[in-house]
């Protein structure tokens, strides 16, 4: 039997199982769906090969699961997944999308697995200031009015809270980007043994979505004076 966390490499997912470890559960497994499709209505894309450093700095077991992305058949995967590896417990990133949370609930409750959302409907603002304060976080993908290449690669820090604050408010965007106006990808967390440092990068534009591509990284020795 194991308890296992969806994860994506993104805050949402990161955050969501530091709040588990935190809650007493141990979590044996980090379940990272690698989609063929870069518009996959429920997975992350942009730099999913890079979560290997992060579950290497975590030391939790990763599993990576190979989907299609295709809308709704992707959750087939996801469920033979947890089968698979007899998982029991699914901690999830969910913080607002029904979309998403439902769909996982509904395969949780067929196999009888608990499923949990330490996120859901967390107050934005209060998210990103726990992230500026414990975590270091990139955002690596734009895809909504008022998100440009200028945000990409950039440090989620109070200065980049007052922008999304000033997007949100002109463009009515989510500011977790939960509607998929933006991804993420986490550089340094508490339970990070070591953190990862970007190498190479680059910035690709491909029709309204920009990316911050992680080609090299490496994990390094924390600063413990930080």
């Amino acid at each position: 039997m194991n308890s296992a966390c969806l994860f994506s490499g993104g805050k949402d997912s990161a955050l969501a199982l530091h709040r588990a470890i935190e809650q007493g559960i141990k979590i044996d497994l980090l379940l990272t769906m690698k989609s063929k499709n870069q518009f996959s209505y429920m997975f992350h894309y942009p730099n999913i090969e890079t979560t290997r450093l992060q579950a290497e700095a975590l030391g939790i077991k990763q599993v990576f699961v190979e989907t299609k992305g295709i809308k709704e058949e992707e959750l087939a995967d996801l469920e033979r997944a947890l089968l698979e590896n007899n998982v029991k417990v699914l901690v999830t990133g969910a913080v607002a999308s029904t979309y998403q949370k439902d769909r996982i609930e509904a395969i949780g409750k067929k196999l009888g697995i608990d499923v949990i959302s330490p996120l859901w409907h967390i107050e934005p603002v209060k998210e990103l200031k726990e992230l500026t304060e414990n975590f270091e976080v990139i955002i690596t993908q734009v895809s909504a009015e008022g998100l440009d290449e200028t945000f990409l690669g950039k440090r989620i820090d109070s200065e980049m809270i007052e922008r999304l604050k000033a997007v949100s408010k002109k463009h009515g965007i989510n500011m977790l980007f939960e509607g998929g106006e933006a991804e993420t990808f986490v550089l340094d967390a508490p339970l990070f043994k070591k953190r990862i440092v970007i190498d190479q990068a680059k910035m690709v534009r491909e029709g309204q979505i920009g990316r911050y591509l992680i080609n090299r990284a490496h994990p390094e020795e924390k600063n413990r004076d930080r």
